[in-house]
């Protein structure tokens, strides 16, 4: 069974002192010493997706629950394919298992995928959510922080029998540029192929007292060229966060 830190006590700068260099600059970015760490996330977030490089990009709207307490993760995204057909998909982490579901309409199934890559694939997107959106709740869970070189630290997470690794790039300030793992599958035409992923970051803002992604890309690193299909606006987002 994972074991969650549930102590509410502020966190303070020798919580932080065994960690890497590049992964104090960071959480010191985040503002996370000073309050407690939280224990969830809700968020709606605008955006555009697009299912391939040569596709216009849709808009659409994505809105997610990710709690610390008991590891789960739920997001849900709309769009109009064609500016028509109402999509819904839904990715799904919880106890130890990770499920993506795509429904037209409501009725018709797009997608529906299960098993060790997707339990992998979702546990490492909770961890890119909370290492973007909710820095302070790394300090609740286990998670192993390894030092790379001065401006990259590696995370791993451990939930059940799962376990996936990270890196996080970060600029002098501790600003993070972009997180990249190993520990997602691209569906392919061939088939699941795991592919490097990763979410480069266009900026960062203060908004109600707390240091948030401006804009955020996701991109999968396939042969040839990297291929970015979705784009997350967090500027003009609503998150909330509860310790």
């Amino acid at each position: 069974m994972t074991h969650i830190d549930t102590r509410a006590e502020p966190i303070t700068e020798d919580d932080l002192a065994h960690l890497p260099e590049p992964a104090r600059r960071y959480l010191g970015f985040t503002r996370v010493p000073g309050r407690p760490a939280d224990r969830w996330f809700r968020a709606t977030v605008p955006g555009y997706f697009r299912l391939r490089p040569d596709q216009n990009w849709l808009a659409c709207v994505s809105e997610q629950h990710n709690s610390a307490d008991d590891l789960t993760r739920e997001f849900r995204m709309r769009l109009k394919m064609a500016h028509l057909v109402p999509v819904q998909a839904t990715d799904v982490y919880a106890h130890g298992h990770g499920r993506m579901h795509a429904t037209a309409l409501g009725v018709f199934t797009l997608a529906d995928g299960q098993g060790p890559e997707f339990d992998l694939g979702e546990l490492v997107t909770f961890l890119d959510d909370a290492v973007l959106l909710a820095p302070s709740m790394l300090l609740r869970l286990p998670v192993r922080w390894t030092g790379v070189d001065d401006h990259t630290f590696e995370l791993a997470l451990t939930d059940h029998d799962n376990t996936v690794t990270a890196r996080v790039t970060v600029d002098h300030r501790g600003a993070p540029r972009e997180f990249t793992t190993e520990d997602r599958w691209a569906d392919l035409p061939g088939g699941l192929v795991r592919t490097r992923w990763s979410t480069p970051v266009d900026g960062w803002c203060l908004v109600a007292g707390r240091i948030r992604p401006r804009r955020a890309t996701a991109v999968w690193h396939l042969p040839g060229e990297p291929f970015t299909y979705a784009q997350f606006d967090y500027l003009n987002a609503d998150v909330t966060h509860g310790s």
